[in-house]
């Protein structure tokens, strides 16, 4: 029988330590508090449509105390040239002592809250917020930090399958060792100049603009992907199509161009069978939230609609990756 469409969602859980680098608490807090709230609505926006999401969660938040993660950490730390990118490197001066006392740090809770519903999966954003791709940290150092993500999760009873590489800094020689402890699929980035996998230093002014653009104006086509060219031994790349990035109060009066540009594309995969994968971070929807809701419940009635009409199916990566390798 063949396939029908498939929709994959998948969210970089990460709270402060993804953001870390290149924020404040004081600048960024207000709508990294909001991420508790902001994930229970959407959980119970998913299962209203009945959508299914992958949610890659960075290690140090399955920790409940400084003391855990401490105890979890690798011994041996990545030794990035630059300093400002290692967690580590001040030794949780900014972190406090429990999850009770620090939102910022910490998601046990919200782990339990999501690893309950049998209808999404936990994955990982790596243990520490890893770059794959920058200068100073090595492949021991990147397999170290996989041990530690798939032990602190091992403790709380979650099978770790799936990963996300942070800044989506896929690196190709990586990804045996991945297979080696288990991990089924990752997201690899879309297949345009201006995405592709690099160091933050190469990230260029012309390749943000283009990327803005492309959210609005179809520059870089639909990126949906056939089973046939995503089959794979594991890990499977299962790669963006889209970023769904947040409202913009300055860019509003656009704001219809992306919902259209995203459902264009849906409705794509849809007709032709094939697989469409959009992917946020959960504290994105921290300002205009209700807006941000808006558009992603218009996203979400879109899917049904396409699941009545297309068979289009939601599902998430370990299982879409299963599917690959016909593993049912």
């Amino acid at each position: 029988m063949e396939e029908q469409g498939k929709f994959v969602i998948s969210l970089d859980f990460e709270l402060f330590w993804g953001v870390r680098d290149k924020r404040t608490i004081d600048s960024y807090g207000p709508s990294l508090i909001k991420v508790p709230v902001i994930l229970k609505r959407m959980v119970d926006l998913f299962d209203l449509y009945e959508v299914r999401a992958t949610f890659a969660t960075v290690g140090f938040l399955f920790a409940k105390s400084k003391k855990d993660l401490v105890d979890y950490s690798p011994k041996l730390k990545p030794r990035y040239n630059d300093k400002n990118l290692s967690p580590y490197v001040d030794s949780f001066i900014s972190v406090k002592e429990s999850a009770e006392d620090d939102p910022y740090h910490y998601a046990p809770e919200m782990i339990r809250f999501l690893h309950s519903n049998r209808n999404h999966e936990v994955g990982s954003h790596t243990f520490s917020h890893f770059y794959c791709l920058e200068e100073g940290q090595t492949k021991e150092d990147f397999e170290r930090d996989l041990q530690s993500a798939i032990k602190i999760a091992n403790a709380q009873n979650i099978k770790i399958e799936s990963l996300i590489f942070p800044r989506n800094q896929v690196n190709k020689e990586y990804l045996k060792l991945c297979s080696d402890y288990g991990i089924k699929s990752y997201r690899g980035a879309e297949k345009i100049w201006f995405n592709k996998p690099e160091k933050d230093s190469t990230t260029t002014l012309l390749k943000k603009i283009a990327r803005t653009l492309d959210c609005y104006i179809n520059i870089s086509g639909t990126h949906t992907y056939s089973h046939q060219e995503l089959k794979s031994p594991f890990p499977c790349n299962i790669p963006s199509s889209r970023f769904f990035r947040p409202y913009n109060n300055k860019l509003k009066f656009l704001e219809f161009l992306k919902l259209k540009r995203i459902k264009r594309c849906m409705t794509s995969a849809a007709r032709k069978k094939e697989i469409y994968h959009l992917w946020w971070h959960p504290h994105n929807l921290g300002e205009n939230t209700d807006n941000n809701f808006l558009i992603l419940e218009a996203i979400l009635k879109h899917y049904q609609f396409l699941n009545n009409k297309y068979g289009f199916e939601s599902i998430t990566m370990t299982n879409l990756a299963n599917k690959l390798n016909n593993i049912s």
